[in-house]
């Protein structure tokens, strides 16, 4: 899209409240920002058309679902070059939930979630290292999450 959007402060404080609770109906955080509940989905489809807002996500507590392994995997490259096409192998491996592309000892930093040892053992062994352009790994295992939390982004705006 050629077209910039322009955020002013209400977008940014939708943005801001759906982030804490994206179930609150549209007529209720219009009362907590002082508009129509009209406007604030006038507003959140402008800003999934501008790509914005991407959906709506559920959170879950993946330890009361039996996944007890998060695991972080910084990613060596035989070449940089090889990021592309390393990046769709790993996206076909369920127990990535994120990949970054990253600077620094690394070419690639993941995510892994998995309900046990074993499993990751053979994301690790059996996955990770078939896939092409991939030199080598080094895996650290999350002991504990200490909290999650999205950047405020309604605070930047005056």
């Amino acid at each position: 899209m050629a077209t910039k959007l322009n955020l002013d402060k209400l977008d940014l404080q939708i943005i801001q409240e759906m982030l804490q609770n994206a179930d609150t109906p549209y007529a209720e955080l219009g009362k907590k920002l002082f508009v129509s509940g009209g406007t604030i989905h006038v507003r959140i489809k402008k800003l999934e058309e501008f790509g914005i807002v991407k959906g709506k996500k559920l959170n879950v507590n993946l330890k009361q679902l039996g996944y007890d392994i998060t695991a972080f995997v910084g990613i060596f490259l035989e070449k940089s070059s090889l990021y592309d096409s390393v990046a769709k192998e790993l996206e076909k491996i369920p127990e990535i939930v994120r990949l970054n592309y990253t600077t620094g000892n690394y070419s690639m930093y993941i995510e892994i979630v998995c309900k046990d040892i074993n499993q990751l053992r053979y994301v690790l062994h059996d996955e990770l290292q078939k896939i092409k352009g991939i030199e080598r790994t080094e895996t650290l295992i999350s002991l504990e999450e200490s909290f999650n939390r999205s950047v405020l982004v309604a605070k930047d705006v005056s």
